[in-house]
């Protein structure tokens, strides 16, 4: 079918404005997805000791996260442009339909190869949860209101992450539930959540009925990007231990690159249809935008994958201590979301939150890397709010920028690909961080050795005879004596049952890592700032997604908020509206200023699932 048929075969339909009470609503369906994603993301971290000693297979456990990693990761924007083409409602009821399988089939895991293929199975539904849930968002309020509303899904971030570690913890020191190992809750409790979810948004969530327009599904693209990102993602994940200059590494270095310049020669060629269209780099907003999203995903990711490992380590917590430790992480999170939120909806104005908020991170880094054996809780709590603060302050105006800057019909795809810059930008940062700090601990230990060796404390431990009848503290002696190695970091628990004089050289050495890798975060966090001080800031759009796509069907608004932006045209002229379908609106313009009031259109009774 022509462009000019479906716009012609399109059937009109009048639309009021969502109340406030309709919008909440959807709100809760989108939230409950987006917070069972961004669980997963740490509540697992806590219990994956238990789950390997379980499973006999404590070895093969990061391939359990780096499947769900790979998944979540290549998937999310295909969810964004295929949202685009056939629409938002399907796609997201199909990822949490594959994440509530996922969470349902890994709680039943017999073995660890089970349960790394299972939660593959959960990133291909985590993978749409957070980009779409966000778009979704954009359909229905315009960006000016949208900023209010996006503070809901940080704190639901933040939530999420500090809520993570506890419940996991609490799972994985549960011997049974109701029956069931304690560990396999973990995984289990995403199925109800889900379930609530899918309902709420099969029910309450109803956008208009469209016509189709014809797309070519860029099939050469997305085998491209597994060709890339694949051996990219597990060099990532396992190139400490393979060594980064192993065979197995290089080969991924290699294979990954390959991948990526076919990715850009598929897209190049697909054009318009294309996963991450090309033209959007043409986009000053979008281009500086992916550049400041890949730079706060390394420093906040990768900086604040150290922080829980101090915690354990240096300070002796439980994970699940150490989650509670960072709830004022959260505090800071929500307060930053609710302050831009609030502020954005009754100004207009947005660029000052992100230059903000990157320069809290950096000085909450530079906090950080200021921690040491002894250093006082208030003091982690203060460092927590501030670069909280920055995070809650920076992460809604960079998407809300650029989805503002995008023409409407690309709003799924730019808002995916800003989530799919930040991921990557955290995957790369956790493993650089993770490699500085345990290539530099073991010479921090060996100079923290060779300071308190002379002192008189350190001098009784090795003389105590009580002391040396543990056979984790003889270990240490016979080490220093040179008649033995000091055990390996790989498992930190031994550090738990030393005497604290001779753990004192391995808890100073941790520390001393520690804030060496934080430093080189704030260092990249400078970067953040100089990127987001580049980002244009653009009048924000009074209408929402759906009536902008109406809108630019009828030619009566401008595509995209950024004059630079180039909007692919079809012969017959634009063509675009929900989920790449056209649309006539039935008294259009009392219909688009009503919508314009009060930011998005309540649907029709019956949406045909759209």
């Amino acid at each position: 079918m022509s462009a000019d048929a479906a716009t012609a075969a399109a059937p009109p339909t009048t639309f009021r404005a969502p109340t406030h009470r309709e919008i909440r609503t959807i709100l809760g369906g989108l939230m409950l997805g987006m917070f069972l994603a961004a669980l997963d993301q740490t509540i697992v971290a806590t219990s994956i000791r238990t789950i390997g000693d379980d499973l006999h297979g404590l070895s093969l456990q990061a391939w359990v996260t780096t499947a769900y990693l790979l998944t979540a990761t290549i998937s999310t924007p295909l969810y964004g442009k295929l949202s685009d083409i056939y629409g938002r409602k399907p796609f997201y009821l199909l990822a949490i339909g594959l994440f509530v399988a996922g969470s349902l089939l890994s709680g039943t895991a017999g073995s660890m190869y089970e349960l790394a293929m299972y939660r593959g199975l959960q990133g291909l539904g985590a993978g749409g949860l957070m980009a779409l849930a966000i778009t979704i968002l954009g359909d229905l309020v315009a960006p000016r209101e949208r900023a209010r509303y996006q503070g809901y899904f940080l704190a639901v971030f933040g939530t999420s992450s500090v809520l993570g570690p506890v419940i996991g913890g609490f799972f994985a020191g549960a011997d049974e539930i109701l029956g069931i190992t304690g560990w396999r809750w973990v995984f289990l409790v995403n199925v109800p959540i889900g379930i609530l979810a899918f309902v709420v948004i099969w029910r309450v969530l109803h956008l208009p009925p469209l016509q189709r327009v014809e797309h070519r599904i860029d099939w050469p693209g997305a085998l491209a990007l597994v060709v890339a990102l694949v051996p990219l993602l597990v060099v990532a994940e396992q190139g400490r231990e393979w060594g980064w200059s192993s065979t197995r590494s290089i080969g991924c270095y290699v294979t990954g690159t390959v991948g990526l310049l076919l990715f850009w020669l598929a897209e190049r060629r697909a054009k318009q249809d294309a996963i991450l269209p090309l033209y959007l780099f043409r986009n000053r907003t979008f281009g500086v935008g992916a550049a400041a999203n890949v730079v706060i995903g390394l420093g906040m990711f990768g900086g604040l994958a150290t922080l829980p490992l101090y915690l354990q380590i240096v300070r002796g917590q439980t994970p699940t201590e150490a989650g509670l430790t960072l709830i004022p992480f959260t505090v800071g999170i929500m307060a930053g979301s609710v302050v831009a939120g609030q502020t954005t909806a009754r100004t207009g104005r947005y660029k000052v939150f992100p230059v903000i908020g990157t320069m809290l991170m950096v000085v909450g880094a530079l906090l950080f890397s200021r921690l040491a054996v002894e250093t006082p809780f208030w003091q982690i709590f203060a460092s927590s709010i501030v670069f909280g603060l920055g995070l809650g302050l920076t992460m809604q105006p960079l998407v809300l920028a650029v989805q503002n800057a995008v023409a409407i019909r690309d709003m799924g795809v730019a808002t995916s690909s800003s989530l799919f810059f930040r991921q990557m930008g955290g995957t790369l940062g956790t493993a650089v961080f993770l490699s500085i700090l345990f290539s530099t601990v073991g010479g921090n230990i060996r100079d923290a050795f060779a300071r308190l060796l002379p002192t008189p404390d350190f001098q009784a431990a090795l003389t105590d005879r009580a002391v040396l009848s543990d056979p984790a503290n003889a270990a240490v002696a016979d080490a220093i004596r040179g008649s033995g190695s000091l055990p390996s970091l790989d498992d930190s628990s031994f550090i738990g049952s030393l005497d604290p004089r001779l753990a004192q050289p391995f808890l100073e050495g941790f520390a001393q890592s520690v804030d060496l890798v934080l430093q080189i975060a704030a260092c990249i966090m400078v970067v953040g700032v100089v990127l987001t001080i580049l980002l244009p800031e653009l009048p924000l759009r009074t209408v929402s997604g759906i009536e902008g796509r109406l809108a630019e069907s009828d030619g009566t608004t401008p595509p995209a908020a950024d004059p630079d932006v180039e909007t692919p045209r079809t012969a017959g002229g634009p063509v675009t509206a929900i989920g790449g379908v056209t649309a006539t609106v039935a008294d259009a313009g009392a219909a688009r200023r009503e919508a314009a009031a009060t930011a998005g259109p309540a649907a029709a009774p019956d949406d045909g699932g759209r």
